[in-house]
């Protein structure tokens, strides 16, 4: 072979991507539970695995997490278009969209503190969260804005930092960050 050459990291077979997305899917469940600190095991016993499964995938705790952190923000980047081509208006996509932003935002349990740890394996994951969500937030505000529903002054980054902001708290059982959140969103309509 050629020095230089790259070859492509070979696909996962399918059953295989469906056990990583199983294991995805068991700790998300259980970092929702307990925090991101819950026992490696009982995050087996979910996923109907033995805890060295686990391991041969995500050979670290700090693996695990980042690779769940990665896979809900996915399934929150691919929603938006998604919602934007099925909803009866941008706006109405954009206010679901925003729904699943506050549930990916009020079950992450620990979260915050990890991504504030030392650990090199957390540094990127704000920058993904922020390169992956920012614009499809835009892409909702553009077509919401193009159609007349919401004013156009309000950017994605500013908004999605607003719903943040708006989110911290929920933990505490008077408080309710949907209403919040729902409050800033119905700030947005055009009123005629």
């Amino acid at each position: 072979m050629e020095s230089g050459s790259a070859r492509p990291a070979p696909r996962k077979r399918a059953d295989a991507r469906r056990n990583e997305a199983t294991l995805l899917d068991a700790a998300a469940s259980a970092f929702i539970a307990s925090g991101v600190d819950v026992p490696v095991r009982e995050i087996a016993t979910r996923a109907g695995v033995g805890v060295g499964t686990i391991y041969r995938h995500f050979p670290t705790r700090a693996d695990l997490i980042v690779a769940v952190y990665r896979h809900q923000v996915e399934a929150c980047a691919e929603a938006g278009p998604a919602l934007l081509a099925s909803s009866s208006t941008p706006y109405a996509a954009l206010t679901q969209w925003i729904d699943l932003f506050v549930d990916f935002l009020v079950t992450k349990h620990g979260l915050a503190e990890a991504l504030q740890s030392d650990n090199a394996a957390f540094q990127t994951l704000h920058a993904y969260f922020i390169d992956r969500l920012v614009p499809v937030c835009a892409e909702l505000l553009s077509a919401a804005s193009a159609a007349g529903e919401i004013r156009p002054d309000v950017g994605a980054l500013v908004l999605l930092r607003g719903v943040g902001n708006l989110c911290i708290g929920a933990d505490d059982p008077r408080y309710d960050a949907r209403r919040m959140v729902g409050i800033l969103i119905a700030g947005l309509r055009v009123t005629g």
